[in-house]
């Protein structure tokens, strides 16, 4: 599938917000990422339906949530609801045998269901489901603020999900969130990403349109 370059609005000027995502827009971006943050899963707090709903009608782009919450069952109708196109959920928080029935209860609100893990949980622990999701989000930093530092064995983990995915799910999106930039993207997409999701080497300077250009020009790259 083609590259698919998602900014997170979590770096974003939240006083221009409509600003920036008209921005990255013009930059030709595919998606736009949102971080929602409980303060319990992840120290920090973020968004919760509401900015979903705002970005909603900022934008005709997909909106992909990501749920870093304990509880993530309890909010699948509100985001759903709020206009996102993918839904994201914490392998660490739901019991394995009650993921199918989440994925379910994502796609009866015609949302696609996605799978994410931390850079410390075992990728086999997410094999087993990428052929009941549409998205596998690998997390390449320590889910909680931005601009950390990318941790290398990522480009493993991509692909063992690639591979496997290759033969239960090939049209998966493989996305994978932190400390991406043009001196990675590259490498990140041939170890087997098809989404990079960058939030302050997008946003930084305001320089929305031109940051997109750049990190796609060098995924991209021969």
């Amino acid at each position: 599938m083609s590259l698919l370059i998602a900014p997170s609005i979590l770096a974003a000027d939240l006083g221009r917000l409509a600003d920036e995502i008209a921005r990255a827009e013009a930059g030709g971006c595919d998606v736009f990422h949102v971080d929602v943050m409980d303060g319990h899963f992840v120290p920090n707090l973020s968004f919760g339906p509401a900015v979903v709903d705002t970005v909603r009608r900022l934008t005709r782009l997909p909106l992909d949530v990501h749920l870093m919450l304990d509880n993530p069952r309890d909010f699948i109708a509100p985001f759903c609801d709020a206009g996102s196109t993918f839904l994201t959920v914490h392998v660490e928080v739901i019991p394995p045998n009650e993921l199918p029935a989440v994925f379910d209860d994502i796609r009866s609100r015609g949302v696609r269901p996605g799978l994410t893990l931390n850079p410390e949980t075992p990728v086999d622990t997410v094999l087993p489901f990428l052929a009941e999701v549409d998205l596998l989000l690998v997390m390449s930093v320590h889910p909680g603020f931005g601009g950390q530092v990318f941790i290398e064995d990522t480009y493993g983990r991509l692909t063992a999900v690639e591979d496997h995915a290759a033969a239960v799910n090939p049209g998966l999106v493989i996305s994978v969130d932190g400390g991406v930039g043009p001196e990675n993207a590259r490498d990140l997409v041939r170890a087997g990403a098809n989404q990079l999701v960058a939030g302050t080497t997008v946003f930084r300077d305001h320089g929305a349109g031109e940051n997109v250009r750049l990190l796609r020009a060098a995924a991209e790259a021969d």
